[in-house]
């Protein structure tokens, strides 16, 4: 995960919690796997709507 200021790398098996408000951007070498854990107020597309975004969310 790369911050402003560092770099933070996530191993396999290994999770990373991200404060709110915290600028971010993940990062990869090769392809990996993510399970990500949001609100569900959170849209996917961020501030901008359009044929990406998601209104209704599944559950699981």
């Amino acid at each position: 995960m790369e911050y402003r200021d560092k770099v933070i790398i996530v191993n396999e098996n290994e999770f990373l919690i991200v404060p709110k408000g915290v600028e971010h951007k993940p990062v990869a070498d090769a392809e990996v796997l993510v399970m990500l854990f949001e609100p569900v107020t959170t849209i996917n597309t961020g501030n901008v709507k359009g044929e990406l975004t998601k209104e209704k969310l599944e559950k699981i």
